[in-house]
This record gives structure tokens, C-alpha cells and sequence, in this order.
């Protein structure tokens, strides 16, 4: 952007005439980010420090005033008056609206979103309020390929700006050619839904993904993706590495572009260890390498040693654009990729000094920026997973394939992520052929992401607003009436001596199809060109003896291992002879689905119940059942309930019976059981299984089940306050549990 930079778009895009770009040289021009007009201390002090320094005395006043933010943020306009601004992505710069905003119904996450938009337009529109009283403005323009009102704003969402003059939309860019053609799934072959699963992915996944700020005791297994997910990653992956060989084979020097957007850290996390590999911690403290279940884009060789390049960048997009310095949560997932593009300065520079000097926070932004620039330190980046939604400021033009891991509100969020994918390689002409003067055509393909061609800004009619309130568990003032059970993950029975069997029968039976693991040809196409199936036809080239081997593996440590105890590895040769007996015998692909997809941790457990129960019914009468317990997390509590609500129907609590403050009722025979139970003199606690996690696993014929109870009351029947009975309340009937110890034996009657 700068006129004396050696690729300066002024001249390779032909923007200026060459005879005026002497011209352009002469002209100050201070490049920012909206973030800089923010006042920041001029001295740091911990909370501490302040505290001491001011004593008694008034309120320390260490922000930079309005002028010294001016002489930090823009140094070379000083003393310049008449400015010209250039807002770009400027539907993020408004002032509120005065009066009464138009009311929405919004989500918790929306309301989130819209805050921080709210607050991001308050401080743009401030500071260029304070350039103007402190150098004078002669013009502001806003550029902007979404000039609407975003949700949220108090305004009517999707209203065009009023000061808008001219509007050349994304679909007239399309048309005309001068971006690529986005091509989104519009079929499958998953008969009966009005919408392809792929074009509209988080539907399908949102309740199985993690939440936000999960607690520190949740362990969460990039293995254990959704199903669908991996389906997804896997078909888009299929044509990735197509294009890929196309590029290699044309001599194009740096690779195509995938790009995976996720809803929050947790997620981004998940998808990006799931991808490029990650080191899984043992129970004695030692690691197993996990590589990336996407070849090209492991960031591990084949002995699991780190790439010097790493293919795969994990990216928080929002943090680094606002100039913040790295939370330690996120400088600790990008650590090694920090570590590792630090020492390709040194050795594209030879300067130590030059590479010590980088913070993180430029170190990564450069890596961004140059993504597919040949010769720069982005040019090896394969994939980018980004933590945030990578909406705007990145303008990659090697970008081919757009994942969308997260919920899409609007349109408008809708054209800016598929924006990201949409710059074209090449803006030469064709000088013959029946193409004489147009652009080749080139494209995006995009899943997850359900973008309409045919859509236009909606304005939302108003919502009566609802109150939100939070559940949660009052700690410490109820501390007693915490509840707590076992976290049950399945059974097995106890090893016989002799050698292992299996009798497989129609139970055994497992049937891959798009229904279960998600569509496996998905037809992506745009408004206009050419279309394209995305397959898993690459899956089929993966060996048998892999497969048995994983499989195996799984089984042994998943259905044939205490917790806390070592594998019994020498049961692993008779474990992979039953279970290669099985995937001859009892596996069944049907529409376009591959055996290989059992490497998909959901479906290999599935895969390991069915082998497991073949391998019981052998020993049926004859060895005792033993419960598996979740090994990472065995004990579920009531300390752990927090969770947002809208709802109105609900129960407040009385807090001599319950820990959580609010019951949220689905029925009028729930109000009347929490009255009751509240009420009677055997009482001890009580507490409805709401975002609890209480799971009884049982099986019904060869389909797997889950018992969910809705109450949990502890009932003093005369044995001591160590050891009260344990009332589950479903809909219908009652089972009762009694427990010694730490669950070492919980027995379950139901009346």
C-alpha cells in the first residue's frame, strides 16, 4: 500500500498511470489499524503500584492525551492540515444511533459479537473525531464491499448506510469476473434434506462441539471431531490435494491456500491438532505423537520430528489485528510455529539481533500477510485455521478451499468470509482464443459456509426483547448440598483365561453410509462455470493392515484396559485376528463410504462395541460385567452447572435443598416435583439433570443408548449422612442407587 513498496498495487495493478506514480511518491501516507486510536498508559503499572503511588492523593492520570496519541499513531502528518481519510471495511465505523434502537432477538454469542462491533465503532469514529479537532479533515471515503448496518448496531440490520453513493456488490463482481467463482455444495447424496449438510455444516454439529471457556477439567480429544466434521475436512481435503499436484506439476512455486474458520479457541484448537498433528500426554507423563490425519498438512514428519516450515498456521485473526500482545493461552498453542519462523529470519537474514527484536505479535502478522508471496516467510503455509473469523484485512490470492466451522448469522458475515477466498491469482487477458480479453476463470470452494447468490440484505422486523438469566452453582454458600456421580463411559467383561473368541452375528453387523458419517459426494458449483464433485475416492487408498492395526489398538485401549491401569498388550495379537475376522466379515460400505473412514475416532468406537459384545457373548454367564469410567473426567458434580437462559419457565430454588440457583422447567409435573422435594423432611439435596452430564450408556438390540434421568435426589434413609440413597427421577417411575465408597459399587433398581 505504501507508493516506494517494491510490490506496490499502484503499479502492478495499474491503478495509477506510470506517469503519475512520481507523483503518488511525494504523498505522506500513514497505513493503520482502527485499533491505534485507543489511549494507552504512557507508563505501566501494576495494580499494586498505582495503588502506592497515589495514596490518598486523586486518581493517577497516566493516559496519553488526545494530541500524543496523534504524534504516536500518525508522526509523519504532523503539522499537515486538510487530510483525506480512506476507511477501509468501513461498515465497522458509525456513530450510535440516537433515540430508541430497534430491538432484536439475539443470542448470547450475538449479543457478544454485537458489543464488541458496538465498541469497535466507537473507537474508530473517535479517533477520526480527534484527527479532525487536532489536524483537520478535509474529506473522509469509506470503502466497504458490505455497506449495511450489522446486527446488534440499533439499527435495522442490513439497512444500507445512507451515505452511500455507489454499491457494485459481490454478485456484480462475480459476474464480471474480476474475483474467483465460489463454488458451494447445492447437492448430495443424502435423500430427503432441502439443504445439502455440507452448505450449511454447523447445523449438523453445533451441539456436539465445544463450548467457550470450558472448565479446566475437560479434556478434549482433537480425535474426537464429529463425524460429519471429518467427512468434511476429508472431502475438501480430496480436492485440495488435487489442486495441489496441478499447481506442482505447472511449476507454481507456492502451495494453494485451505482455510478453516472457528467459532472459538476450543474449537480452532481441536480442528487444527485433528489436522496437523499434536503430542497426546500419558498417564505416566511421557507423549505419544498423534501426526495429522491430513497428509500435506502435517506439521510432523513421518519419525514425528517438527517440520522446520510448517505447513499449517493456527491464527486468532481478532487478536492480532488489535495489536495486543499474545494471551498466554493462544503464544502457548503458537509457540512452536513463533519458535520455528524466528529461526527462518536468522537464516534468511543471518541477523540474530534483527529476529531477537520481532515480537511475537509482528512476527505472526508477517507470517499472515504474506501467505502464497513467493520468497517471504508465509510462502510454505498450506492451511491456516483461524481462531476468529477471518472476516476482513487479509487478502491472500492463493486461497482455493474455505472451511466454515462455526455459526453463520447473516449474509453479510456469509460474503465476508467467502471474501477472504475470492482474490484472484492472475489478472492477465487473454490475448486469443475464444476467451480474447477475459479472464480465465478460477475458483473457491467452499463448504460450511451458506452463502445464497440469490440473497439480499434482510432488514430484521423488531423483536421483544427477552430476559436472560445465568444458572449456576452458589458457591461456596451451598457448597453442602453438592452432588456428585459417576461419569460412566461403558462396560465390559472380565477377561476369561483361555484364548480370546468372538461370535459375531446380525448385531455385529455395521453399515457405513452418507446417513451416518455425512454426504460422500457433495456437488459444489457456482452461479455460473464449471461444477465439482468432492468425494473421499482418495480414502480407498489406504491398506487393510493399517486399518486393523488402528482399530485394534483402539479396542485394546478403549473396551480392554482399566483406568489407571497399563494396556494388557499381549492381548493385542488375538484382539487384531478377531478384529481383521470382523471388518471381513460384519463391515458394509454403501454410497460412496470406505472402510478407511473407521479412522474416525466416533466411528472406530462404534466399530470397538460391536466387536466387544461379539467377544462377550462368549463369556455370557460365565465372567462378571465391570463399568468403565470416563478416565479423564469420572466424577461428574453439581460445582460444574453454569449455563445462560432465556427461558421463562423456571423454579427458583430453595437454598437449604438445591446447589444450583434455578431449575428450568419443561413441564408443570417438574414445578410440582421440585415443590415436593423441597418440602419433605428426608430431603438432603436435590438437583434436575440439566447440563449436568448424568449418562447411563446401555444398549437396545444392536443400537447403543443413553438412559438420561431428569432429577438426582439424595434421600436420608436412616444409613447415615455418608451414605444416602440416590433417587434418579425419570419420566416415568423411579430408580434408586445406592453407593459405597467412590462408585466402587452402585447398585440401580427402577419401581
Amino acid at each position: 500500500m505504501q507508493p516506494n513498496d517494491p510490490d506496490s498495487y499502484y503499479g502492478n495493478l495499474e491503478l495509477v498511470p506510470e506517469e503519475m506514480l512520481g507523483d503518488l511518491e511525494r504523498a505522506k501516507i500513514v497505513i493503520t489499524n482502527y485499533h491505534a486510536f485507543k489511549l494507552r498508559d504512557r507508563i505501566e503499572l501494576s495494580k499494586g503500584g498505582r495503588s502506592l503511588l497515589q495514596g490518598r492523593g486523586p486518581k493517577l492520570e497516566t493516559l496519553e492525551t488526545e494530541g500524543q496519541m496523534i504524534q504516536r499513531v500518525m508522526p509523519d502528518l504532523m503539522g499537515l492540515k486538510n487530510i483525506l481519510v480512506l476507511n477501509d471495511e468501513a461498515h465497522h465505523c458509525y456513530r450510535e444511533k440516537s433515540g430508541e434502537p430497534v430491538e432484536e432477538e439475539l443470542t448470547s454469542e450475538d449479543k457478544q459479537e454485537a458489543e464488541k462491533n458496538n465498541e469497535a465503532a466507537r473507537l474508530w469514529i473517535n479517533g477520526i473525531e480527534i484527527v479532525k479537532r487536532k489536524l483537520g479533515i478535509a474529506r473522509v471515503i469509506d470503502l466497504s464491499a458490505t455497506p449495511f448496518f450489522l446486527r446488534g448496531s440499533g439499527y435495522a440490520e442490513g439497512t444500507l448506510f445512507p451515505w452511500t453513493m455507489s454499491d457494485y456488490s459481490l454478485m456484480d463482481a462475480i459476474e464480471s469476473g474480476i474475483v474467483k467463482l465460489p463454488r458451494v455444495p447445492v447437492a448430495d447424496n443424502i435423500p430427503g434434506e432441502e439443504v445439502p449438510v455440507f452448505r450449511n455444516l454447523w447445523e449438523h454439529i453445533r451441539t456436539k462441539m465445544p463450548k467457550k471457556g470450558r472448565g479446566k477439567s475437560a479434556v478434549l480429544d482433537p480425535l474426537s471431531l464429529p463425524v460429519e466434521l471429518q467427512t468434511a475436512l476429508e472431502a475438501l481435503y480430496g480436492h485440495y490435494a488435487k489442486t495441489y499436484d496441478l499447481w506442482t506439476k505447472s511449476g507454481i512455486k507456492v502451495p494453494p491456500c485451505f482455510i478453516v474458520v472457528c467459532n472459538n479457541t476450543s474449537t480452532s484448537k481441536l480442528v487444527y491438532d485433528y489436522i496437523s498433528g499434536f503430542h497426546r500426554e500419558n498417564e505416566d507423563g511421557s507423549t505419544t505423537l498423534e501426526n495429522g490425519r491430513l497428509a500435506l498438512f502435517r506439521n510432523f514428519d513421518e519419525h514425528g520430528n517438527p517440520l522446520g516450515r510448517p505447513p499449517t498456521l493456527l491464527i486468532d485473526s481478532e487478536q492480532i489485528e488489535s495489536g495486543e500482545a499474545l494471551d498466554d493461552k493462544f503464544r502457548g498453542m503458537a509457540s512452536d510455529e513463533i519458535d520455528r519462523f524466528r529461526r527462518e529470519i536468522i537464516e534468511r537474514t543471518g541477523d540474530r539481533q534483527q529476529a531477537e527484536k520481532i515480537t511475537d505479535e509482528d512476527l505472526l502478522r508477517e507470517v499472515m500477510n504474506t501467505v502464497g508471496k513467493e520468497g517471504r516467510l508465509g510462502e510454505s503455509i498450506r492451511c491456516v485455521v483461524s481462531v476468529s473469523m477471518l472476516t476482513e484485512g487479509w487478502d491472500a490470492n492463493t486461497v482455493t478451499h474455505v472451511l466454515g466451522v462455526r455459526a453463520f448469522g447473516t449474509q453479510l458475515l456469509c460474503e465476508q468470509v467467502i471474501g477472504r477466498a475470492l482474490r484472484r491469482q492472475s489478472y492477465e487477458l487473454n490475448e486469443d482464443g475464444p476467451n480474447k480479453d477475459l479472464f480465465n476463470v478460477e475458483y473457491a470452494d467452499v463448504l460450511g459456509i451458506p452463502f445464497d447468490f440469490t440473497a439480499k440484505p434482510v432488514i430484521a422486523p423488531p423483536q421483544q426483547p427477552r430476559e436472560t438469566i445465568q444458572v449456576k452453582a452458589v458457591r461456596p454458600e451451598r457448597d453442602f448440598l453438592e452432588i456428585t456421580f459417576p461419569r460412566v463411559a461403558g462396560y465390559r467383561v472380565e477377561l476369561p483365561a483361555e484364548r480370546l473368541t468372538a461370535e459375531f452375528n446380525a448385531d455385529s453387523v455395521m453399515e457405513l453410509t452418507p446417513d451416518l458419517v455425512g454426504p460422500s459426494i457433495t456437488r459444489n458449483s457456482g452461479i455460473i462455470g464449471e461444477g465439482v464433485d468432492l468425494s473421499l475416492e482418495h480414502l480407498g487408498d489406504m491398506r487393510r493392515s493399517t486399518l486393523v492395526f488402528h482399530v485394534a489398538k483402539r479396542l485394546l485401549y478403549t473396551k480392554w484396559r482399566d483406568p489407571g491401569e497399563e494396556p494388557k498388550l499381549h492381548l493385542f495379537g488375538q484382539l487384531k485376528r478377531i478384529t481383521k475376522d470382523w471388518l471381513d466379515t460384519c463391515l458394509v460400505c454403501k454410497g460412496g463410504t470406505f472402510p478407511a473412514q473407521l479412522m474416525y475416532q466416533e466411528l472406530a468406537d462404534m466399530a470397538c462395541q460391536r466387536i466387544t459384545d461379539a467377544i462377550t457373548r462368549t463369556t455370557l454367564g460365565r465372567s462378571p460385567i465391570k463399568v468403565i469410567l470416563d478416565p479423564y473426567n469420572p466424577t461428574g458434580s453439581t460445582n460444574h452447572v453454569k449455563f445462560n437462559t432465556s427461558k421463562t419457565d423456571r423454579w427458583e430454588t430453595d437454598a437449604r435443598r438445591c446447589q444450583i440457583n434455578w431449575v428450568i422447567l419443561d413441564s408443570d409435573w417438574e414445578a410440582e416435583f421440585c415443590r415436593v422435594a423441597e418440602s419433605h423432611p428426608r430431603v438432603r439435596a436435590y438437583v434436575k439433570n440439566h447440563n449436568l452430564g448424568l449418562e447411563v450408556p446401555y444398549r437396545y438390540g444392536s443400537e447403543s443408548r443413553k438412559y438420561r434421568p431428569d432429577f438426582i435426589v439424595l434421600v436420608d434413609d436412616g444409613h447415615g449422612e455418608d451414605d444416602p440413597l440416590r433417587l434418579l427421577r425419570p419420566r416415568a417411575g423411579l430408580v434408586c442407587a445406592k453407593s459405597n465408597g467412590l462408585f466402587k459399587t452402585w447398585s440401580i433398581r427402577a419401581f
